[in-house]
């Protein structure tokens, strides 16, 4: 399918990062089972990747502002654009080599998110949205699922780990959603649990305690799949709160009704 000039740029930039991800992804097996070896490579592909995204968007658009993982907020002459990135999500799959992680991308245009992408090198999926234009996986237009009763939904969440988020609330939340829905899922990587949602795959999905690089993306893939996405205040505060509630209206609005629920 033909891209805009501006998904073109974003997409070469991921592929190109993905080239030395997939060779560090194949290296990881081979290092040392030690806490240091693995964390320390991981790390610095992690840096190695932000800095890689962050010269080729830099380079089509020299002034654009940039608020990546590792290296925060880098102010650009225009202050109107911004590129939200995370080089690499799902940074524990990757280290214990499990195939589930992504390069998140996305274009902030006077607050508003106007395009986004997830791609995962493991299996070359790619995931695009631009406002307005649709969503698609690999040029094929994507829609979030149809199903309208919380039982035959299956939902992904994110799960508190080492001091990140609330546990107990965490603990309350899986408990009410888990008695009311088909299957629960926890995959490790937001971004590509939101492009699931985009696709159809997940019926819906909540997770806390996140950062504007897990979200950005995902939420515009999701909105133009036809899904809808809110803080777990029932609000669209998502990259300010760090939490969110995606599905399509019905599922969606039935989960921020249980998680409300959850909260008391």
């Amino acid at each position: 399918m033909h891209h805009s000039a501006l998904l073109n740029v974003m997409i070469a930039a991921a592929r190109k990062t993905a080239r030395t991800l997939k060779r560090d992804f194949g290296e990881v097996e081979n290092l040392q089972v030690s806490l240091k070896g693995p964390a320390n490579f991981v790390s610095a592909a992690d840096r190695r990747a932000e800095e890689t995204l962050y010269e080729e968007l830099s380079k089509a658009r020299p002034n654009y502002g940039f608020l990546g993982e590792e290296g925060g907020m880098r102010e650009g002459a225009d202050k109107s654009h911004r590129w939200i990135v995370d080089p690499l999500d799902g940074t524990t799959n990757f280290l214990h080599g499990i195939p589930q992680f992504a390069i998140s991308v996305a274009l902030e245009r006077e607050g508003v998110i106007v395009a986004g992408l997830v791609y995962n090198p493991a299996n070359d999926e790619l995931y695009v949205a631009e406002k307005g234009k649709g969503a698609f996986l690999n040029d094929r237009r994507i829609r979030v699922a149809g199903r309208k009763n919380l039982a035959d939904c299956v939902i992904a969440c994110g799960i508190p780990h080492l001091g990140r988020g609330d546990v107990n609330l965490s603990r309350r939340e899986i408990g009410a959603v888990q008695v009311n829905v088909a299957a629960l899922r926890h995959f490790g990587a937001t971004a590509l649990d939101l492009a699931y949602v985009a696709a159809g795959r997940f019926d819906g999905y909540w997770d806390r305690a996140l950062k504007p690089w897990d979200l950005a993306a995902g939420i515009i893939l999701v909105r133009e799949a036809g899904g809808y996405a809110f803080d777990c205040d029932g609000a669209e505060d998502m990259l300010e709160k760090g939490d969110i509630v995606v599905g399509n209206e019905t599922v969606s609005k039935e989960l921020l009704r249980v998680l409300k629920a959850a909260k008391v």
